[in-house]
């Protein structure tokens, strides 16, 4: 009996400091949303879709990564600076920045692809471009594959076209777990990620220095319980699509732009891009000095001069004359 209260008083208060750390983790998840631009939604499927909209043209699509929103490309000068040639639409991904994420569906990049392509049909777009950055490079060139009707060109930035099964990658999945993974997602992992945030920063940026603005933008949005759900939930799909063997994009028949950084430190950037273009017989590569996994931060410039390069192999836009390889 007295081996078993002092037990019984820390399960208590291991479990009352749970609940308060879930409890000041969902206040902080729902002031990280306070004073965020508020664009527009589109609703479909069952859900919808939050994005924001500036310029006019020839639509251009834009596509974040794991764990960050539509706002990656207004604090990169992408979203503006394309506005005077496009009509630029940034989407919040299913399960990101103001976007919900439905339970009981797999998200994969199909999914995603046929969801964007159905929210630009309902706004009125019959024929686009789309950039895609890193994993959402994968949802950018399945719109290619899926609906060729309507996706003009597509720009792929840090692409991970050819995953391999990973350590990180399933450690990354874990909070996808029922229960164990509730439990970390409300309390216990979005302390980590604040306390690490600067490590991280520093990974998917060498050799380049941090983008302040996407930093601190990104911070407690990364940090929210429901988008760890979504970014556990598109580790597990990775390390999924990493276990199924020849993986090919031969079949993708428009003009593609590959951009990768030289110094990307979680894969190897360059082997992947030029991987892929070996593949599509349309593509233009540009490997960028100096850059790692967030070259759209480091380099806008780059992915802008893509962009037109791709438009005018397309036909579409008013983008530069094409100039072969970059």
């Amino acid at each position: 009996m007295k081996t078993a209260r002092p037990r019984k008083y820390l399960f208590l208060f291991l479990a009352a400091a749970t609940v308060g750390l879930a409890l000041y983790n969902n206040i902080l998840a729902r002031r990280a949303l306070a004073g965020r631009p508020l664009g527009r939604f589109v609703h479909l499927r069952g859900t919808k879709l939050h994005f924001l909209e500036v310029g006019h043209g020839q639509p251009l699509l834009l596509l974040h990564g794991n764990g960050a929103s539509a706002q990656d490309f207004t604090t990169s000068g992408i979203f503006d600076r394309a506005a005077a040639r496009y009509r630029v639409l940034a989407f919040d991904r299913p399960g990101f920045g103001m976007s919900p994420r439905p339970a009981g569906r797999p998200w994969t990049a199909a999914a995603q692809a046929d969801l964007i392509d159905a929210a630009a049909t309902k706004l009125g777009i019959e024929r686009y471009m789309v950039v895609g950055h890193s994993w959402r490079a994968a949802v950018a060139l399945e719109m290619a594959r899926r609906h060729p009707r309507s996706v003009a060109g597509v720009v792929v930035v840090a692409g991970y076209h050819y995953p391999s099964p990973r350590l990180a990658l399933a450690v990354s999945a874990l909070p996808a777990v029922p229960l164990l993974g509730t439990v970390l997602r409300h309390a216990v992992l979005p302390s980590l990620v604040r306390l690490n945030w600067r490590w991280a920063m520093r990974k998917i940026f060498h050799p380049a220095t941090i983008a302040v603005p996407f930093a601190a933008m990104t911070r407690e949005l990364a940090s929210r319980p429901s988008q760890l759900r979504s970014i556990s939930a598109e580790s597990f799909l990775m390390l999924a699509s990493a276990l199924l063997p020849n993986r090919r994009y031969s079949d993708v028949a428009i003009p593609v732009g590959i951009i990768a950084g030289a110094g990307d430190q979680l894969f190897d950037a360059k082997a992947q891009a030029l991987r892929l273009q070996s593949e599509i017989s349309q593509a233009l590569v540009d490997i960028v000095p100096d850059a790692g996994h967030m070259v759209h931060q480091s380099r806008p410039e780059a992915i802008l001069a893509m962009i037109d390069k791709i438009a005018a192999l397309a036909g579409v836009g008013n983008g530069a004359e094409p100039s072969g390889s970059v």
